[in-house]
């Protein structure tokens, strides 16, 4: 069965490789607080940061989930109140955890057609502490593009990429605060989590000063000092990011390819299959659709057959999700997904 699914998503097949060599160099069984494992760890860092282009002065942490780091940011990184712009179901998601702990925290909805400086305009945002954004919606196909001057200098700007951070180029100084799980565009299975820190981040959670909880940045930023994490980690998940980070192109390659595949996709879908069908890109604003997660919308009847079909010709299509979950299926275009893996998905649709 070859996997399409937006998440846990397809592995790069030279992953079988890396675990036989954990398990045959004993990986798997060191100590997170020992040499072998701090020199791993800090090597994983510094190839990640060479091959995604991350400045120097920026921070990298590992957790658990990117759904971890959403309760990492409401506690030690808001004050008093954040905004989320959003206009999915994960957008949705980070907004509502976040009221948990901060209740006076607010959100922002906008249509999956827009642009978010559309919406920004006539917002009154000076009383937030942090702006927080998802860059990839997994939910419907859509990305922002956005830039820090959109928003107030004051704050803060988190931004949840994990369906794009090692799939396109990301202008890591226009935030504060990136993060993802690497089970999506960084080809790896899930139980890994990345989380990027500016200064300025640093800067605010040090005035903040929370140190209440084993997650606290201030305690993970003193644990990664000393090239260890805050809990025992998934030391095989780090071990294997350092491997394939070695192995892959630099972003501005893995861009290119990411970008020319979708611009596929999208024709694919809008003049070969939709002549054939009702089917339909679910975002038709060119300037707002997704580079990484294709989403296709129909009839519930047509989508079920078509999700079926798919299946019996040893595809994994990903199903619809929140308000879209029974009339639209979703397809990865991450960059472990092969061309000729697209060729044969594409030949089967057809």
């Amino acid at each position: 069965m070859t996997t399409f699914y937006p998440g846990p998503s397809k592995v790069y097949p030279q992953v079988s490789d890396y675990l036989q060599d954990a398990f045959r160099t004993g990986v798997l069984s060191w100590n997170h607080r020992s040499p072998e494992c701090m020199a791993m760890m800090q090597q994983t860092i510094q190839i990640f940061k060479q091959k995604l282009y991350i400045p120097e002065d920026y921070q990298v942490f590992f957790v658990s989930s990117a759904t971890e780091v959403w309760e990492i940011i409401a506690q030690s990184l808001v004050k008093e109140k954040s905004v989320h712009f959003y206009n999915g179901a994960f957008g949705k998601k980070w907004l509502e955890y976040t009221q948990k702990l901060i209740p006076e925290s607010a959100g922002i909805s906008f249509d999956v057609e827009e642009t978010i400086q559309s919406v920004i305009q006539n917002q009154s945002l000076a009383d937030a502490d942090l702006i927080a954004i998802t860059h990839n919606e997994t939910s419907n196909g859509t990305k922002v593009d956005f830039q820090r001057s959109d928003f107030p200098p004051h704050c803060l700007l988190a931004v949840d990429a994990t369906s794009s951070l090692g799939g396109v180029v990301l202008d890591w100084v226009e935030a504060d605060i990136w993060f993802a799980s690497v089970q999506k565009c960084l080809g790896l299975p899930a139980g890994l989590g990345v989380m990027i820190c500016s200064p300025k981040a640093m800067k605010t959670a040090k005035k903040i000063g929370d140190r209440k909880y084993y997650n606290s940045l201030l305690f993970i930023e003193e644990n990664f000092k000393k090239n260890q994490t805050h809990y025992t980690p998934n030391v095989l998940g780090i071990y294997l990011l350092g491997r394939v980070m070695k192995a892959v192109e630099p972003i501005d390659s893995i861009d290119k390819v990411t970008k020319k595949r979708a611009k596929n996709w999208y024709k694919f879908f809008m003049k070969e299959v939709v002549e054939e069908s009702d089917l339909q890109v679910l975002v038709q604003n060119p300037a707002v659709r997704s580079d990484t997660v294709i989403t296709v919308k129909g009839s519930e009847n047509d989508i079920a057959l078509l999700l079926q079909k798919i299946k019996n010709k040893g595809f994994t299509l990903g199903k619809g999700y929140g308000e879209w979950k029974t009339n639209s299926f979703r397809i990865a275009n991450f960059p472990a997904i092969t061309d000729f893996e697209i060729a044969q998905l594409m030949g089967a649709l057809e």
